[in-house]
């Protein structure tokens, strides 16, 4: 051995000392801060024991079934030992298994073409797609509790892949030894900082959160902040065009995370392409509330979101009605309100707009393994713990896990693994600048909406009055997204179908956040538009025509259809609504 290669292997030995002891330092931190919260070690953080119980006995009753599936991965491991064999005689061979559309976590080309990192990869493929067909197919249980464990199996298999792991990941293992080590001991580093972040439990970083300044370099869009209470504050945001419509637009974002979804950069920004079109935008601004709010309802969300927002709107622009967009469940908070409206006999809405909104949550995404009783109590028990609010980071969590390999496991290896700092990305900094949620209005929302599915079945009662949909006659524009995993298209199809006025249904390519949120001038995805709510998603989906780009053409279209004459382009500073301070104001600045 050269001395060149001593120094290297002392170098490495040192790092990989180093790295241990970072890491031994940061869990024992850890243990230390977990000691006095038992619950954060709860055996069964997802409850899904009673379910996997029902799921593994309706399995172990059927020991037919079980030997043809354990035969089955028997059979194709046989295939895999024997293309490994042909590949080692003659170099050439088909994988058995290959990784999913758009799964990225096996993109370094040493999972191809090194023999046995290729082997790890299609043995973990074959087990955990046999273990997730497994329990997906078994039948006579309770639909929920299968889907629950489905999710939990899957959550398990994408935790035990080979890349997660540094002994088994070819691009680990290449930054280890072209660093000698120093990148395990900067991912054990990354890891300390997330853990403090955290307050001792992990908050893993997804993107570089220093870079980015609310107001500097996102939510930039000038305007106004007009009005303000206890749950919002209404932002109006400076035209662009010497006239106007007359009726102007206002946007209820969803309170869970900030509004600057639709405002991240100039040239993606929602709020500024409609004032292009000429159109009044005003934006109500959630507050991030804290224990002093934590008895605030869903009627008082709807009485100072909704109600104030269009009523404030409206003595500034000094029209008789406004129109309307809800996003995600902002959405289902103005759908609410707008059955309200109707019992009521006011009509201050002229249109309504939802952005991957739900009304009918019998087909909801994977939130719904969220909601059981189990999981509500314990919720509410942590939101005592926190003086009655649910931490933003709890809300973060739960959203990240529905995406895990995405939003989890990337991260991992990234800043672990890899010791590479996440890249500066605004939509991520975004996604974790979570709210705080009141304990009162969540736990009804979870309740009355997805444990229930009260609005959709005509038993929602607000301030007293019964609720049904059918008695809203508002022209409704319905936008869902083709592979959104929280709000699924079947299920805001269903809640198209609710209302009694004419709906226009539209399908944008993409998910929850990207199908929404597509500027006309990235040509990206694609969009489907049908006259018509025939009986199902697919029936409609049959008769739909495609369309290359964005969505938003279509919607404003329909949206200047219905916003009123052209008049002088009105300066937020000069209306009847004294300013109280510049956009992006101040309950968005607010942190978790």
């Amino acid at each position: 051995m050269t001395a060149e290669q001593r120094a290297q292997v002392e170098k490495l030995s040192m790092n990989l000392a180093r790295a241990a002891l970072t890491a031994q330092g940061a869990i024992a931190e850890m243990a230390l801060r977990q000691a006095d919260r038992p619950a954060a070690l709860s055996p069964d953080p997802f409850h899904v024991g009673p379910a996997l119980t029902e799921v593994m006995g309706r399995l172990a009753a059927q020991p037919d079934r079980l030997m043809r599936a354990q035969a089955d991965l028997f059979s194709r491991y046989l295939d895999l030992w024997q293309a490994t064999l042909r590949r080692a005689a003659d170099g050439t061979s088909e994988p058995v298994v290959a990784p999913a559309k758009g799964d990225k976590r096996f993109n370094d080309p040493e999972w191809a073409e090194n023999p046995v990192f290729d082997v790890i990869k299609q043995s973990y493929l074959l087990t955990s797609n046999w273990l997730n067909g497994l329990v997906s197919d078994v039948q006579d249980v309770d639909p929920m509790d299968r889907r629950r464990v489905e999710f939990f199996m899957k959550m398990l298999t994408d935790a035990f892949s080979p890349s997660n792991f540094l002994a088994s990941n070819p691009a680990a293992l290449k930054e280890v030894m072209a660093t000698g080590g120093e990148s395990l001991v900067r991912g054990m580093e990354n890891f300390t900082a997330d853990l403090q972040r955290g307050g001792g439990q992990l908050s893993i970083a997804q993107t570089d959160y220093e870079m980015f300044r609310i107001g500097e370099n996102v939510a930039t869009a000038p305007g106004k902040v007009v009005f303000r209470n206890e749950i919002i504050e209404l932002l109006q945001f400076s035209p662009t065009t010497e006239e106007v419509h007359k009726i102007p637009l206002v946007i209820f974002p969803p309170w869970i995370n900030k509004f600057y979804i639709l405002d991240l950069r100039p040239e993606n920004s929602m709020i500024r392409w409609l004032a292009d079109q000429g159109i009044t935008v005003f934006v109500a601004s959630w507050v991030n509330p804290d224990a002093s709010l934590a008895d605030k309802t869903f009627e008082d969300y709807m009485r100072e979101g909704i109600y104030a927002g269009a009523a404030a709107a409206m003595e500034q622009c000094d029209v008789p009605q406004v129109n309307a967009v809800g996003y995600c469940i902002g959405g289902t908070l103005l759908s609410a309100s707008l059955a309200h409206m109707a019992a009521k006999g006011v009509n201050p809405i002229a249109s309504a707009t939802f952005f991957a909104a739900q009304q009918d949550f019998s087909e909801a995404g994977d939130l719904l393994l969220f909601t059981n009783e189990e999981w509500l109590k314990k919720l509410e028990q942590k939101m005592d713990e926190g003086g009655g609010v649910l931490s933003g980071q709890t809300m973060a969590d739960t959203f990240n896990s529905l995406r895990a390999n995405d939003l989890i496991w990337s991260f991992f290896v990234n800043n672990y693994l890899l010791g590479k700092e996440p890249k500066p990305f605004d939509l991520l900094f975004w996604n974790s600048d979570q709210t705080r949620m009141p304990k009162t209005l969540h736990l009804f929302y979870l309740r009355k909406f997805y444990g229930e599915n009260a609005l959709a079945k005509g038993e929602l009662e607000l301030d007293g009055l019964k609720l049904d949909l059918k008695t809203v006659k508002t022209p409704i524009y319905v936008q869902s997204s083709k592979e959104d995993h929280i709000a699924p298209a079947r299920s805001v199809f269903k809640g198209a179908k609710l209302f009694g006025g004419p709906v226009t249904f539209t399908m944008a390519g993409s998910g929850h956040i990207a199908g929404v949120i597509n500027a006309p001038a990235a040509n990206k995805y694609q969009h489907w538009t049908s006259d018509g709510l025939p009986a199902t998603l697919e029936a409609w989906q049959a008769q739909a025509k495609e369309t290359a780009g964005s969505w938003w053409p279509h919607w404003a279209t329909w949206l200047k259809a219905r916003s009123g004459k052209m008049v002088p382009a009105r300066d937020p500073a000069k209306g009847p609504l004294k300013p109280l301070g510049d956009a992006p104001g101040d309950y968005v600045k607010v942190r978790s």
